[in-house]
């Protein structure tokens, strides 16, 4: 075999891997748009005491919704495993769990879950965070899906036989994992006291401060640190711009919130669409049912996970050109002086809530036209970047690659 066969196959494995690692994110994505509905309709001001007053059909759907956003780093963990893995199956779903419980209680040694400071009673994806959140079940379903399929019909002298086969892989899981825990663990101390002192940076100066900001927030969402960076800006310094702008109507903050409302309730609609309209024909109506929850559920509720989780991992140059212009939007509003601010996210529901607030709001309109023109740019760049690059966002998997090195491996068997 000559060299270029060899990188060539070395290629195609590699774009095989991307492509299974892209289908195997689609599951626990599916589950978000819904999550997101029940945690925002479960918040005070809509179904609970500020509301219509429901308060036990709010703690109901709020709970549902929140315990789904509390679990999400296990059901990337679960759902990437068996999704990854070739022919994985229940035993692989098992191994999983059995990995993630391992490496979140080992970091939690280092990096305990606690209570983040400043966070209101019910506030969403609080009180409480997972170290390195979606990243760690993302780490956790990768590595279990390759020690499955290395292990999982291993044969093991007779008087271990029992532990052969599938019933290894939860067993070496749990050492690779345990190792792995230790040494993110042990960073993120580091990682902790660098988000947090960047915190302090940026509420300098309004756009320059806020820019950089925006561009971190999301920059962050992979990790599930970005709350690192939201609990000093928006409940601590200078009062908590969040805090200021809810309880004192504070007519100077929104700082660090109003420019996401162009992002949520109109660029990551239209990226949505853009990635539906990407796809390949034999795959559209699949992937539209998805991306058409997560862009209503983004612009309703703002939350944005169903979109960017698509892309993120798989994608990578666009989810940094997101992160840009996320910042990008924040330097712009508050150099415009826009001001809003939301309880919950930046959807359309606190919109209309919150830009009623004569005393705190101003200018809140022009966050529509900067909204529409921004959905324009997004749309654009997202099409024009996924075809000019080929990228493999969700529908464009070309299962031909993967199907002939499986024929290769077959025949070599």
């Amino acid at each position: 075999m000559s060299a270029t066969d060899v990188g060539a196959k070395g290629k195609g494995k590699g774009l095989a891997g991307l492509q299974r690692f892209g289908r195997s994110l689609m599951l626990p994505i599916a589950a978000l748009p819904a999550a997101g509905l029940l945690s925002r309709l479960g918040q005070d001001d809509l179904l609970g005491k500020d509301g219509l007053g429901w308060d036990k059909v709010a703690a109901v759907l709020g709970a549902a919704g929140g315990g789904l956003f509390d679990w999400l780093p296990l059901l990337f963990a679960v759902g990437i495993a068996v999704g990854f893995a070739r022919k994985g199956d229940g035993s692989t779903g098992v191994a999983a769990v059995v990995g993630f419980v391992v490496f979140n209680k080992v970091v939690q040694v280092f990096a305990p879950i606690k209570e983040l400071e400043g966070f209101k009673e019910g506030w969403f994806l609080a009180p409480i965070y997972w170290p390195y959140s979606v990243l760690g079940g993302v780490i956790v379903g990768l590595v279990t899906a390759v020690l499955w399929q290395r292990f999982h019909r291993i044969k093991l002298p007779p008087y271990l036989a029992f532990f052969g086969g599938r019933r290894f892989v939860p067993i070496i899981n749990s050492l690779v994992l345990l190792v792995l825990g230790v040494i993110f663990g042990l960073v993120f101390e580091y990682v902790n006291a660098g988000i947090h002192n960047l915190g302090e940076i940026v509420t300098g100066n309004a756009v320059v401060g806020g820019g950089i900001y925006g561009f971190l927030n999301r920059l962050l969402i992979p990790i599930g640190l970005h709350q690192l960076l939201n609990v000093p800006v928006w409940f601590i310094f200078d009062g908590g711009d969040l805090t200021n702008f809810m309880v004192k109507a504070d007519p100077t903050a929104g700082t660090f919130m109003t420019g996401f409302f162009p992002i949520f309730m109109f660029a990551l609609p239209a990226a949505a669409l853009a990635i539906w309209q990407s796809a390949q024909p034999s795959q559209k109506k699949v992937v539209g049912g998805v991306m058409i929850a997560a862009a209503f559920t983004s612009f309703l509720t703002g939350v944005t996970e169903p979109i960017e989780f698509a892309f993120m991992f798989v994608a990578w140059p666009l989810y940094l050109i997101h992160a840009l212009l996320t910042g990008i939007s924040l330097a712009l509003v508050n150099a415009l002086d826009i001001h809003l601010g939301f309880n919950f996210s930046a959807g359309a529901i606190d919109f209309a809530l919150n830009s009623t607030s004569k005393q705190a709001s101003s200018n809140v309109w022009l966050l529509l036209v900067i909204g529409v023109i921004y959905a324009a740019i997004y749309y654009v760049l997202f099409r024009w970047v996924i075809t000019k690059w080929n990228i493999r966002t969700p529908g464009r998997e070309d299962d031909s690659v993967e199907q002939d090195l499986e024929a290769t491996a077959a025949k070599n068997r």
